[in-house]
């Protein structure tokens, strides 16, 4: 311990007392918490506000023994803890060293695991609550929720085919080609068994939560909330949905929503006109997925994606999974509190690789010139916050089509987003020049008639330019002229 430490104030695992209180649950409380968490420091002889007033020397023993005891006689289980005097300039203070328990929940003897189990968030302790306590369960056990048989529902063979090429279908749609979504296989019942979306339990196949959330059959919890907000706080609603269904189909839905409701701006890269999202789109997705996988459904909230004038901010129920720090977080280190939710998105090519999320999403605002992405746990909840930055000069005047008709492009136009399949159409036609329809319904893996419905409209949009007559029909990319 160090004056910097101290003059840097409490926070998440250090605690200041000026001296040693009468009453012992007024420090017994922070030293549970630092148990249930990553542990922690409780310093004696420092005030809050930070001045070492320190103890006196002839004493430090006696109140070191008074420490010990306490800890003994008032938890459960077990917290073995590492005191020791430190000299702080010319004081001396007290360091109570406490590191993260392996049988949490820990709580205070005299008030009972619902009244005395208790959780460190920012520079404060406070009372647990039931789900919390149920989530140190599980990690304690090592145990992820969603793997957990849920015994309110029964699930059929049917079922289990329906959801299998329901999965497929989703996996085929995020390859990068056709050639990779033809290699796709259909998974089976011992696939889901494998990735703990299915369980055998006494020779009878039952759905775990895994399989209950990504069908969205609860119907509020695995809900996605989204919402539009006017200014930079909570005040005015200007939009706002509440997304059911697959688990997949609610990122997709929430994705889409977020593109909606950001500004969209072009560049001329050549002699091609490129849509610029304000946010990178990959990055919005990224997150969105991870506070999906991260959710703690046990938590009395949901999954929530909002908006501001100046920034996008996605919150996950539960916080950081014990062992994660944000620094940590950064620089790839990955830890799954729904591990049969991860399997499924890992298979439906939702996640490309562990641990690879935050640091690409850091390089990906890195490179649009956008304020680093803001990391806050709050220890019931994790919150992340892209800033939005309008770029100089939204405007820009291009000539577009073959009549060189000017256009002006503004960063707040109401352009609606493009789906996955049109992504897929203009890279096509970016690399091929120009495509036939069954050029692209192979590309896209849909029939002629289908893909021909989706070509119209992007050419009806101006997103790419049709030439000739029905089946003769040729489209190609759009091209700009400077």
């Amino acid at each position: 311990m160090t004056v910097e430490e101290i003059l840097q104030g409490e926070s998440k695992d250090l605690e200041f007392k000026e001296k040693l209180p009468e009453d012992s649950k007024k420090y017994m409380k922070t030293i549970v918490a630092f148990s249930n968490g990553e542990g922690g420091r409780l310093i004696i002889g420092a005030t809050d506000d930070r001045e070492v007033v320190g103890v006196d020397p002839t004493t430090v023993f006696t109140v070191i023994d008074k420490i010990t005891n306490a800890i003994s006689d008032s938890c459960e289980p077990l917290i073995i803890p590492d005191i020791a005097p430190q000299a702080v300039g010319d004081r001396t203070v007290i360091v109570v060293e406490i590191y993260a328990g392996r049988q949490k929940p820990y709580y205070l003897k005299s008030l009972g695991m619902d009244k005395g189990t208790f959780i460190r968030t920012a520079g404060s302790t406070r009372l647990a609550d039931r789900p919390f306590i149920r989530e140190m369960y599980y990690e304690y056990e090592n145990r992820s929720f969603d793997n957990v048989v849920n015994k309110d529902i029964d699930i059929t063979d049917a079922d289990v085919k329906s959801f299998c090429e329901d999965m497929k279908k989703e996996a085929q749609c995020n390859c990068l080609n056709a050639k990779d979504a033809e290699k796709v296989k259909t998974p089976t019942r011992n696939n889901l068994i494998t990735w703990g979306i299915l369980k055998e339990d006494n020779g009878v196949i039952r759905p775990t939560y895994a399989y209950y959330y990504l069908r969205g059959m609860d119907g509020v919890m695995s809900q996605i909330q989204c919402a539009v907000f006017k200014g930079k706080t909570r005040g005015i609603f200007i939009d706002k949905r509440e997304y059911e269904g697959n688990l997949w189909d609610q990122v997709e839905q929430a994705y889409q929503f977020v593109l909606r409701n950001i500004h969209l701006g072009a560049r001329i890269k050549g002699i091609h006109r490129q849509d610029v999202y304000e946010l990178p789109p990959e990055s919005i997705r990224e997150l969105i997925i991870n506070a999906v996988v991260n959710c703690s459904f046990l938590q009395e909230s949901r999954v929530q994606v909002a908006i501001y004038d100046n920034r996008l901010e996605i919150s996950s129920p539960g916080g950081l999974m014990p062992g994660v720090t944000i620094e940590k977080m950064k620089e790839g280190f990955s830890k799954v509190r729904n591990r049969g939710i991860a399997n499924a998105f890992v298979y439906m090519n939702l996640i490309e690789q562990w641990g690879s999320g935050i640091p690409k999403i850091l390089a990906q605002t890195r490179e649009y010139g956008l304020p680093e992405v803001e990391f806050i746990d709050m220890g019931i909840a994790l919150r992340v916050n892209m800033y939005r930055v309008l770029p100089k000069g939204s405007e820009q005047t291009i000539k577009a089509n073959d009549k060189c008709k000017r256009q002006t492009i503004k960063a707040n136009d109401n352009a609606a987003p493009r789906t996955i399949k049109e992504e897929a159409v203009l890279s096509y036609l970016a690399e091929t020049g120009r495509a036939k329809t069954a050029d692209v319904a192979k590309i896209l893996g849909l029939s002629t008639d289908r893909t021909r419905v989706i070509l119209a409209s992007m050419a009806k949009r101006n997103m790419i330019v049709a030439e000739g007559a029905n089946r003769n029909r040729i489209y190609r990319f759009l091209q700009t002229i400077n």
